[in-house]
């Protein structure tokens, strides 16, 4: 009985050791205090309180940041592309990663240079005796230098730094061409704002004209001249026209956090926008582009910095074609060692160099550079397409925005038309109903129609201004302060 239950003791003892082994096997390991996962796919994970302070600081110290309110209620169109300039993560980024690849490119010139590596040494050494040497203890220390230089390779280096030179006049371009999307980009939430923001204040008139309107028909009502089935209508349109401009009213706070957004600012800053309206060419569909599209898209290719940077690249690309043939042919090199060296035993201490001058010669490394070298006219082959893809895509976009621009002038010209009949025909037709010889349905059809227009017009107008600003953008001529600089002549073209 009692050797039973010890062996089943034996039995039970490994395989609670291996279920506890397995249980720490899977167990993740902790971060700062709390579970380095979430135990299970349905359950969010509760970062350490470290995490949580350092977003609370980075949210302060952003805040920080934002415009005073003395200044919120006199932003201009330019303070806005200026603060989006400043402050948007996008073109912080691409500085930073700017910089960076600029360092790169000054780290990578120091092959050109030699190496130069001081040491200082100190050993304790016990020799054993020998026939006809007795057993000794030394103590060696002292400086030494080593000298390396690559004296000669065929293009390695020169085509490693060009590689990271183009590279870093891509990263440049690449900081230019996200300047000019956040310009863009914050131009366009800007627009939204102000047409929203005149959306609502055309409504505003639209409640007042159909506040007048009911006022009317009750007079008519109370003298008789005019049935409760006028009024009931007169106070329909009313509250329609006032729902009009409670969602106009929400819908401009929600354009005013995605312009704050664009700006790389908190969504709930307080500020304001003193922009007058578009001032829109009367007569052409493009009144100052004299030029044709051929000319806008010639600028284009020359001015775009996304095509320069897909250049950039390619160039790189084809400075890595040099890199890899070098690493399969003979290389000059250059070292030397210098050591002053001090010892407990005279007969060990003095001055020691070496000096190295050899010839490498790659022999066989398995194909591996044939391989690289293949694989690098691949890649530029690829950045060739790349930079021909980039072009085709530039002449498109400047191609569609330049009629886009024709469609939005041509469509402010006739919603201008619009707006003026439907203005004199509201107008008439409530002249007509507080004379007593129209009828309601009349002047709440041609208010309608005036609402209408005007919601046309004043969008014709911002999308006309966003059409601008995305020609200027493709062309390569919008400026930081947000201005759109479309060429009026063809000297333009001779920069």
């Amino acid at each position: 009985m009692h050797s039973k239950f010890f062996g089943s003791g034996l039995t039970l003892v490994p395989g609670a050791a291996m279920v506890l082994l397995g249980a720490c096997a899977h167990a993740p390991p902790r971060i700062d205090g709390v579970p380095g996962a979430p135990p299970s796919p349905s359950t969010m994970w509760s970062p350490p309180p470290q995490v949580v302070r350092r977003a609370a600081q980075a949210s302060v110290a952003h805040d920080s940041a934002t415009i005073s309110p003395e200044r919120a209620r006199t932003l201009s169109l330019a303070d806005v592309v200026d603060i989006a300039l400043r402050e948007s993560p996008v073109t912080r980024e691409s500085w930073a990663q700017a910089r960076a690849a600029a360092d790169i490119y000054g780290a990578t010139r120091g092959s050109l240079f030699p190496t130069l590596v001081g040491n200082v040494a100190a050993s304790r050494t016990r020799t054993l005796a020998s026939p006809g040497r007795p057993a000794g203890e030394r103590t060696q220390y002292g400086p030494s230098l080593n000298l390396n230089y690559l004296v000669l390779d065929i293009g390695g280096r020169s085509g490693s730094i060009d590689v990271a030179r183009q590279t870093a006049i891509a990263a440049d371009l690449a900081h230019n061409a996200a300047i000019e999307e956040t310009i863009l980009d914050v131009e366009n939430a800007a627009f939204t704002y102000l047409s929203t923001r005149s959306q609502r204040d055309a409504q505003q008139a639209a409640v007042q004209e159909a506040q007048a309107v009911l006022d009317a028909a009750n007079e008519r009502h109370s003298v008789g001249l005019a049935t409760i089935a006028d009024v009931l209508q007169a106070r329909t349109a009313l509250s329609q026209a006032q729902l009009s401009l409670e969602t106009l009213a929400g819908q401009l706070q929600t354009t005013r956090g995605s312009l704050a957004a664009a700006m790389g600012l908190p969504a709930s800053t307080p500020f304001d926008i003193t922009a007058g309206g578009p001032d829109v060419p009367a007569a052409d569909s493009v009144h100052f582009v004299s030029d044709s599209v051929d000319a806008l898209i010639r600028l284009a290719v020359a001015r775009r910095p996304e095509l320069a940077q897909a250049q950039a690249e390619a160039q790189a690309a084809q400075s890595d074609i040099r890199v890899a043939r070098s690493e399969g042919l003979p290389s000059l090199a250059f070292t030397g060692t210098g050591t002053n060296t001090s010892s407990s035993v005279s007969t060990f201490a003095g001055n020691t160099y070496t000096l190295n001058f050899g010839l490498q010669i790659p022999i066989f490394a398995g194909f591996s550079h044939a391989y690289d070298v293949r694989a690098a006219r691949e890649q530029f082959a690829a950045a060739t397409a790349r930079t021909q893809l980039t072009r085709q895509q530039i002449e498109l976009q400047v191609f569609t925005s330049y009629y886009n621009l024709r469609t939005a002038t041509d469509r402010v010209r006739t919603s201008g038309d619009l707006l003026a009949s439907a203005t004199e025909s509201e107008s008439v037709a409530r002249g007509r109903y507080q004379e007593g010889v129209g009828s309601i349905v009349d002047v709440l059809i041609a208010q309608s129609a005036l609402a209408s227009a005007r919601a046309q017009s004043i969008a014709a107008r911002w999308e006309w201004r966003a059409a601008l600003a995305q020609l200027s953008h493709d062309v390569g001529t919008l400026t930081v302060r947000g201005e759109p600089l479309v060429p009026s002549s063809s000297s333009s073209f001779q920069q």
